[in-house]
């Protein structure tokens, strides 16, 4: 039964120390308890690690901090904490977010329940499934808006609707419930990305012949600085955009090659409306040629990226070797 799945809550964290005690406090006030949240602390200098220890401890909430001692990125934190959840807590499910993302009361509750509901009424084991996300004033967030599954039969759709939820082809690390099968057989997330597209890349690649859900009745706030769409100007940080892209278009195993085709001419359009909407273009430019020329090179293996953090370093390469027999 999923009531009795051991579900840990991956927490990626840097520098934000307000907002990730907030995240806490949501996680710690699931109408259905977490079993465990892990929080990645990405270096942070402004003692975010010793405040979720003190809150968790007020809270009573079972808490393991990783204090990474150099910043891995979002990519290598949610890397890290996957490890730990899967291989150093033995989750059936683990359930990632960023520190700014502030999950409602009955978020994971409704997760597990249209999980449960999905396989009592036929379907296989969702590998991915991913709430609503809203900004801080009730919209929905454009930045966290899962993919529909393009071409989906209809026989899936009607099964997902009648679970209540939307079959999709990717989902972004805002609240994603990751089924523990699926890391072993896959992988992790590819650390080396460190910004921008991780979640993207992750998630085809679970979802290329897994389900995928969406559930709408499950609801968090991502508390971003602004509301705004994945082509607002992102100035120097564009070369991560187009650097993890060219990496997936060209060396992940997450998309066909028509998707490759679909996704890719998205992605221009983008970066079309990205320079045309930009105040200092040639920054962009710069960025750009910056990121078409590291994604000459492979990315490297999240082992190596992880390597010398302690024991999630082991943990991780554990998980990487077990994809590779």
């Amino acid at each position: 039964m999923v009531a009795q799945l051991r579900v840990v809550a991956v927490v990626v964290a840097h520098e934000r120390r307000e907002l990730l005690l907030e995240s806490l406090r949501a996680l710690a006030a699931q109408k259905r308890p977490v079993d465990l949240v892990v929080v990645v602390d990405n270096a942070s200098t402004d003692g975010s690690a010793d405040a979720a220890e003190e809150l968790a401890h007020e809270l009573d909430l079972p808490l393991d901090v990783i204090r990474l001692v150099r910043n891995t990125g979002g990519a290598g934190g949610f890397a890290a904490g996957l490890a730990r959840a899967v291989a150093g807590h033995a989750a059936d499910r683990a359930w990632l977010m960023d520190d700014d993302t502030v999950p409602g009361p009955g978020a994971l509750a409704e997760l597990l329940a249209v999980d449960e509901r999905y396989q009592w009424l036929g379907g296989a084991r969702p590998a991915v499934m991913a709430s609503r996300v809203l900004w801080t004033d009730g919209r929905d967030h454009p930045m966290n808006t899962p993919r529909r599954r393009p071409l989906a039969r209809r026989t899936d759709q009607a099964l997902a609707a009648r679970a209540g939820a939307v079959p999709v082809r990717s989902a972004s690390f805002v609240s994603m419930l990751v089924d523990a099968s699926a890391v072993r057989r896959h992988g992790l997330p590819v650390a080396d990305y460190f910004l921008w597209n991780d979640d993207f890349e992750y998630s085809t690649r679970l979802l290329r012949h897994g389900v995928g859900l969406y559930v709408p009745t499950s609801v968090v706030e991502h508390r971003t600085k602004v509301f705004g769409a994945t082509d607002a100007d992102p100035g120097p940080r564009f070369r991560w955009e187009v650097r993890n892209k060219l990496w997936m278009f060209t060396r992940s195993g997450g998309l066909a090659w028509w998707e490759k085709v679909v996704y890719g001419g998205s992605s221009l359009r983008r970066w079309v409306r990205t320079f045309q909407r930009s105040q200092a273009p040639g920054v962009l430019w710069a960025a750009a040629r910056a990121g078409a020329r590291e994604a000459l090179r492979a990315p490297r293996t999240t082992a190596q990226v992880l390597a010398g953090l302690g024991p999630v370093s082991e943990q991780a390469a554990g998980l990487e070797a077990g994809t590779r027999r």
